[in-house]
């Protein structure tokens, strides 16, 4: 449990709801994980959501 709530920082719904082959996929970092943008990503998302002057 302390693994899955405090390092993985899961919620306790999706801890558990996980099975634990999931969980030990987790710990194995056998999971995939999303690519950083890439600046054209980047670009896009700050005309978006532009910075608002306080």
């Amino acid at each position: 449990m302390s693994f899955g709530l405090g390092v993985l920082r899961l919620s306790p719904r999706d801890f558990w709801t996980m099975t634990p082959v999931e969980l030990a996929a987790l710990a194995r970092g056998r999971v995939r994980r999303a690519s950083p943008p890439d600046r054209a990503a980047l670009e896009a998302l700050a005309k978006a959501f532009p910075d608002l002057a306080s």
